[in-house]
């Protein structure tokens, strides 16, 4: 037999004891009692039998708390958030699916859509594959929804758009948007477009990168020698990359002037290994082992690019990860 939830027996009981009193004041005088009495009476017990019927059919219908708890662990487990970039026929065709077009655009061709805000020649893209929609490629999916957010190298808490500029003082070596900017805007538009199908909050599976063993010590001599065996055809010798006629890439710079400049997360060593670790070489993820990785990372990360200004702000309280650029 199922358990019937304590709060729901009393409220029940209570709505049986208060009918069944008004049916027995009405039948206490017999002789006194009308035609238009007895037919109340008949419904004010119809009533309790109705009340008792459905609590018996309460009883065997609700599921024990045991089995909540169960439900409740599988549906978390089964429901797991994925990855993936939704149908582009689902952007609605008004003001906002506007705003999520424009977001998917500047995400793909940063350099060409906003020049006075990119400083080298690379795309949101560059990083974040797939349109921002590739698992442990820095995705997109879901970070609407986890934002506002503490993080340690502000020493605060940052909002989605603070996150965003960011990228653009670092990854993309230039200058902050507008909080309000339409591109702002459009940019927030399209990361929630891409969390649409995903709950509120939750972090999604593949959120960020694959992890690496960051007990390592880079051997940069190897981390050279495996570069240009594995890294320089698509990135070059010296990780400059390589350019189309119109300025864009056809494979971003990893080092010098047209890439991030050394307080982006991708100048760390142990977070630009995890990136290699899961998606390079190209086509090949998951193909290096940790070292092998730690290695590249440690040369490559460590070659010529732009320095950012004020970077000794970052981490104000002092928790800085080991691999941090100072």
């Amino acid at each position: 037999m199922k358990t019937f939830s304590p709060a729901t027996s009393s409220v029940l009981m209570a709505a049986i004891f208060a009918i069944s009193a008004a049916s027995i004041t009405g039948c206490s005088n017999e002789h006194d009692i009308k035609a238009v009495d007895r037919v109340e009476e008949a419904a004010a017990i119809a009533r309790v039998q109705g009340l008792e019927a459905r609590a018996d059919q309460l009883k065997n219908d609700m599921p024990t708390a045991t089995e909540v708890t169960a439900a409740g662990a599988d549906s978390v487990a089964g429901a797991k958030p994925t990855i993936q970039m939704p149908d582009e026929s689902t952007i609605p065709d008004d003001e906002y699916g506007a705003a999520v077009r424009r977001g998917l655009q500047i995400a793909t061709h940063t350099y060409k859509e906003l020049p006075d805000n990119v400083g080298n020649q690379l795309n949101c893209t560059s990083c974040h594959l797939a349109n921002g929609a590739e698992a442990f490629a820095a995705p997109w999916n879901g970070m609407p929804g986890i934002y506002p957010i503490y993080r340690t190298r502000a020493g605060r808490i940052n909002t989605i758009q603070e996150r965003i500029n960011g990228c653009f003082e670092r990854s993309m070596n230039g200058k902050a948007l507008d909080l309000g900017s339409d591109d702002m805007n459009a940019m927030v538009s399209y990361m929630a477009w891409l969390s649409k199908d995903l709950p509120y909050g939750v972090s999604p599976e593949g959120r960020g990168f694959v992890k690496v063993d960051k007990t390592l010590e880079p051997d940069t001599t190897n981390g050279e020698k495996l570069f240009a065996e594995k890294c320089s055809v698509c990135h070059g010798e010296k990780g400059e990359g390589q350019y189309n006629d119109d300025g864009t890439y056809v494979f971003p710079a990893v080092a010098g002037d047209k890439s991030f400049n050394d307080g982006a997360g991708m100048a760390r060593t142990y977070t630009a290994a995890a990136f290699i670790k899961g998606k390079m070489p190209f086509g090949q993820g998951n193909s290096l082992s940790d070292q092998e990785a730690v290695d590249i990372a440690g040369y490559f990360t460590h070659l010529p690019r732009p320095v950012k200004a004020n970077k000794d702000k970052d981490w104000p309280n002092g928790d800085a990860p080991k691999d941090v650029r100072r």
